[in-house]
C-alpha cells in the first residue's frame, strides 16, 4: 500500500491544527512554516478538507481555520478519504484485471489488507494522535517565527 504526500499532509496539517484548537483560528501560513509544507498546497488541501466539513474557515483579521467537529470525532480514515487519497493495495485499482485483464490469484489478499489498514485508521482519531504529541513532550507548539535563539553565556573559567 502506498499512501502519497497529499494524505500525510493532510493529517500533519489536521495535527498541527488540532494541537492548537481551543486557541483561536490557525493560519494556513503558520502550518506551513511550521510543518514546511507548501501554502498553495495546504490551500488546496483545505478546500477538500473544509467541503468534508472536517474544517471551518474564519474570514477576516485574526482569521484561519478551526476544527468543524471535535478531535474525538475525527478520524485519519476521514482526512485521508476527504483529500481524495485512495487507501489501495491492489494493483489494479480495484477492477480486478491486474492479470491480462483478469482477476490476480492475490486479488483478495490485497483488498482484505485494504480493509484491514482502513479499519485501523478508521480507529485513530485526532484526539489520540493529540495525546500522543503530549506524551512524548515534543516541542511541536513552538512557532519558528516566536523562536529567538538563546546565546549561551561562558564566564572566564568556561562555566555557563
Amino acid at each position: 500500500m502506498r499512501l502519497t504526500t497529499k494524505g500525510r499532509f493532510a493529517v500533519t496539517a489536521m495535527l498541527d491544527l488540532a494541537l492548537r484548537h481551543g486557541n483561536g483560528p490557525v493560519t494556513l501560513a503558520g502550518i506551513s512554516e511550521r510543518q514546511s509544507i507548501s501554502l498553495s498546497y495546504l490551500e488546496q488541501l483545505f478546500g477538500k478538507l473544509r467541503r468534508a466539513e472536517l474544517v471551518e474557515s474564519v474570514r477576516g483579521p485574526g482569521g484561519g481555520y478551526t476544527l468543524a467537529k471535535s478531535a474525538e470525532q475525527i478520524s485519519v480514515a476521514d482526512i485521508i478519504t476527504a483529500v481524495d487519497e485512495p487507501v489501495d493495495a491492489t494493483q489494479c485499482g480495484g477492477r480486478e484485471n491486474c492479470h491480462d485483464n483478469h482477476r490476480c490469484m492475490t486479488h483478495d489478499l490485497w483488498t482484505n489488507l485494504n480493509a484491514t489498514i482502513f479499519d485501523y485508521l478508521s480507529k485513530v482519531t485526532l484526539f489520540s494522535l493529540v495525546a500522543e504529541q503530549h506524551a512524548k513532550d515534543v516541542n511541536v507548539m513552538q512557532d519558528k517565527r516566536e523562536a529567538t535563539p538563546q546565546r549561551a553565556r561562558v564566564t572566564p573559567t568556561g562555566a555557563m
